[in-house]
């Protein structure tokens, strides 16, 4: 049974791996570095800014982008990268791997002895390539899975997630932390309690993450062995990473954070490196192997053979030092993480060569509804017990393939996990963002009715005598949506509610004139849609002193956020009753669970309630007294 089911995913791996790759190619093929630029795949024009000896036999190049630096970018520790010259010859390009990435610099690491002469002649650039990397090793661990399950056939862990096996669970006391709600201490008591399978269920604002940082630390306490802690994102790692040091545990951060805090830089690798006695020597070689490279590079064309040799010898020599740098890296590597109770890595990054060898007792996976399976078991190989910890009722993973998605693969590991093995779950119930009525249309729907909103948030408003929850009925008002490329807009809609949130910013200020503005966000489904909204908030006037409060962008963008008021476009409005993307209901969540204090969905009835989802959320609003026709604010 685990063979059939890692060779179906492979399959599926192998499907979406080649749609991915025709996208990427349908992407930067025939394209300009200034369209590149845009779709963020690219920095041009880029400056050289250091270059030193790297690990083993590789040239570490320090690179600047010089302008466009407002530009968003999909640049990423880890990723396959090329350096080239604007003279687009093909012989003008050199690939490496981004060993470091921070605002507008970036180090790369170039398997060459020095830099080509083309590097210093005209404009440079640095192209992201199609991310092979992420991909092999995806695949690499399913046939090492495959391997496994062939060899060990009585693998416990393999035969839970895979075959329907049963998990067990010890008798421990229960957990009393004082910090945590009772569902919270119990999902602690799970974690430690089970011998290889422990889940999570962590709805918006739940308190997952405060939860998992304690249950760490009572593994830690219980002597349960190292622990590797990993997500999908940098950004989510970053914050667990942040949490536990708070802690005061002894947590290592490997790879490139995605934001750098204090307390976030003193948990990385290269930072603890810094401190070693060892570096002094390190230091040292990379000094004189520079020198030796130095000496080399003095050298011109035009020499023979004696010179050809005594290039050659100084570079073997510059090498031959640089293979006792990564001995002593190693060395200095291995001590740090055998005295660490905590790796923490992105979920490829967890096969990183400086951790590549390592073993654990226990992983834990947060943000698993957002995490690709064949992933997963990229860190699940390396352990004997997993914690999942997710919501797969918001987003899962983005899946490039419609073949690969409708075979399985969007279905993610904690779903599956989940439907499977019950007794081994446990839902936080108390959530402490929302106000009652903006959480309990989700409740209903997603979770049973299982939510309580805590007494601190239950009952916050904006200001004395707002509406938490607002549905506005644009149905007959002839806001009609249009096609604009492959997205959907509609700009009446969007103009509707620009003039909406002008005139609630106005109600704040009187009902609260010392008060500082709230933070809001604006999202739709539709990206092109999201682009009028833009235009239309920064041609607002009176919206002009609130620009660094008003966020606006796409749903997805905005998973794991939350703002004081959030305000929802659904753009869909026509005579069908069409409603495309906002048939996923999981991106619906997602939205309505942003707000804190305010929440106001604006939408076409006519068109939305042909779906159940969203002719029950009219009708919960109308019970709430929250259901308003757009008609009443045509005056506004």
């Amino acid at each position: 049974m685990p063979k059939e089911y890692f060779n179906k995913l492979q399959d599926l791996l192998i499907i979406e791996r080649e749609e991915d790759l025709q996208s990427y190619l349908k992407l930067t093929e025939n394209t300009s570095a200034a369209d590149r630029r845009a779709l963020g795949l690219t920095w041009y024009p880029i400056a050289i800014r250091n270059t030193e000896i790297g690990r083993g036999d590789y040239l570490t190049v320090e690179l600047e982008r010089t302008t466009s630096t407002d530009l968003s970018h999909q640049f990423r520790f880890g990723a396959a990268v090329v350096l080239f010259s604007n003279h687009d010859a093909k012989a003008d390009r050199v690939e490496g791997i981004i060993s470091h990435i921070a605002g507008n610099r970036m180090k790369i690491s170039l398997r060459i002895d020095e830099l080509p002469d083309w590097t210093r002649d005209g404009k440079l650039g640095v192209d992201l390539l199609f991310d092979n990397n992420s991909y092999d090793e995806m695949q690499t661990a399913l046939n090492q899975a495959i391997n496994l399950s062939a060899s060990e056939p009585e693998n416990k862990l393999i035969s839970i997630l895979t075959a329907g096996d049963k998990p067990s669970f010890e008798n421990v006391e229960k957990f009393v932390l004082n910090q945590l709600n009772e569902s919270q201490q119990l999902a602690v008591s799970k974690i430690v309690s089970a011998n290889h399978l422990a889940i999570v269920h962590g709805p918006p604002g739940t308190g997952k993450t405060t939860t998992l940082v304690q249950a760490i630390k009572a593994m830690v306490k219980h002597n349960s062995g190292k622990i590797l802690v990993v997500a999908p994102s940098n950004t989510a790692v970053d914050l667990l990473t942040e949490k536990l040091a708070a802690e005061d545990l002894n947590v290592i951060r490997v790879g490139n954070p995605a934001r750098v805090s204090e307390r976030l830089l003193a948990a990385t690798l290269d930072y603890k490196m810094t401190d070693h006695p060892e570096m002094k020597t390190i230091k040292s070689l990379k000094k004189q192997a520079n020198e030796y490279k130095n000496m080399a590079h003095k050298y011109k064309r035009s020499f023979g053979r004696a010179e050809r040799e005594q290039r050659k010898a100084l570079f073997d020599e510059a090498h031959k030092i640089g293979r006792e740098v990564e001995r002593t890296e190693q060395y200095i590597m291995d001590s740090l993480f055998d005295k660490a109770q905590i790796i923490t890595a992105t979920l490829v990054g967890a096969n990183h060569y400086t951790v590549r060898h390592l073993k654990y007792h226990t992983l834990v996976i947060d943000e698993a509804g957002q995490a690709l399976e064949p992933a997963c078991w990229i860190p699940i190989l390396k352990v004997e017990k997993v914690v999942l910890a997710g919501d797969h009722f918001q987003l899962s993973p983005t899946i490039k393939s419609n073949v690969a998605s409708k075979g399985g693969l969007s279905t993610t590991l904690l779903e599956k996990s989940v439907k499977l093995h019950p007794e081994a779950v446990v839902l936080l119930n108390e959530q402490y963002r929302m106000n009652r009525q903006i959480m309990g249309y989700s409740s209903k729907v997603f979770y049973e009715n299982k939510l309580k909103a805590h007494e601190t948030v239950a009952t916050q408003l904006l200001f004395d005598a707002d509406e938490p929850l607002v549905f506005i009925d644009t149905a007959g008002c002839s806001f009609d949506e249009k096609l604009a490329g492959t997205s959907t807009i509609n700009p009446d809609e969007a103009a509707f509610l620009v003039k909406h949130l002008t005139a609630l910013m106005a109600d704040f200020r009187l009902a609260d004139p010392g008060t500082d503005f709230p933070s809001i966000a604006i999202v739709s489904p539709y990206k092109q849609q999201v682009q009028v909204l833009k235009a239309l908030v920064d041609e607002c006037t009176e919206l002009a002193a609130l620009s660094a409060n008003i966020a606006v962008n796409t749903i997805d963008s905005f998973q794991g956020q939350e703002r004081d008021v959030v305000y929802i476009s659904l753009t869909r409005s026509n005579a069908e009753g069409s409603i495309g993307f906002l048939a996923d209901t999981r991106r619906m969540n997602v939205a309505m669970t942003r707000a804190r204090k305010k929440l106001v969905v604006i939408g076409d009835s006519s068109t939305l309630s042909k779906s159940k989802f969203y002719a029950d959320f009219i009708t919960y609003a109308e019970q709430l007294n929250a259901y308003h026709s757009a008609w009443e604010f045509m005056d506004v």
